[in-house]
């Protein structure tokens, strides 16, 4: 069988609206020649479409025409190594998702612990940054969380009185209290005295003796806020 009949069968069983990369079709190192001049014929032919520099979709198939993959699709081979997640997507697109923002950026910024990543995909710019923790299912939308709060002060277009009610809410929710306290302690202490000030208003105190011990107590942090908004930063050194 030749390089570009091994291409063309991988691809005909892959979903529409399916993107991948070299990779994923199973070509050996001495076989990329053939299956870039492969790719090429495909694309030629409408069978398969560029994305991006190495990255390739089958367009979906609809009585209105020809659909190019959503952005969830397009983003997933830089969020996941197969089935394993590695990275979120976080600023101001996640923002936008939690509530916390109006403001939808064209630029879109993925968390990964050790994966580096810069591309442009259609009109989006996608950059990453490192994560405070290593990516997993189970972990990630704790760390988006996280993140909000992280970046709280420099959210634009954010109403600090519903974000707070947003955030308090948000981590009232997580039900794994220890695997979050685990997480903001990776945090810088900006983000664990605030965490911790939202735990303490969410009514969920327990472990929050690791937070305060964590911090320095001369130490005050400036996020904004004031005691009308979150009535229990002044227990955590916040203006």
């Amino acid at each position: 069988m030749s390089v570009a009949e091994k291409i063309s069968g991988k691809i005909k069983k892959m979903p529409e609206g399916n993107t991948f990369k070299y990779q994923e079709l199973s070509i050996g190192r001495d076989e990329y020649a053939a299956a870039t001049k492969a790719m090429e014929r495909l694309i030629k032919n409408g069978i398969i479409k560029r994305a991006s520099t190495g990255l390739f979709f089958k367009p979906k198939k609809t009585v209105f025409g020809l659909l190019n993959p959503d952005e969830q699709d397009l983003l997933r081979p830089y969020l996941f190594e197969g089935k394993k997640r590695i990275a979120y997507i976080t600023g101001g697109v996640l923002y936008n998702k939690l509530g916390l923002t109006t403001q939808v950026p064209r630029n879109i910024k993925i968390t990964s612990r050790d994966k580096r990543t810069e591309v442009t995909i259609g009109n989006m710019k996608v950059t990453s940054v490192k994560s405070y923790a290593e990516i997993d299912d189970k972990n990630y939308q704790i760390l988006e969380i996280l993140d909000a709060v992280k970046d709280f002060k420099t959210i634009p277009d954010i109403n600090k009185s519903g974000a707070v009610k947003n955030l308090t809410k948000r981590l009232r929710e997580i039900e794994d209290q220890k695997l979050l306290l685990k997480l903001i302690l990776k945090y810088p202490p900006r983000v664990r005295a605030f965490a911790g000030a939202l735990l303490e208003w969410a009514g969920k105190e327990k472990g929050l003796d690791s937070l305060k011990n964590s911090l320095n107590p001369l130490s005050s942090f400036k996020i904004g806020l004031n005691t009308e908004q979150l009535p229990t930063i002044t227990n955590w050194n916040i203006t």
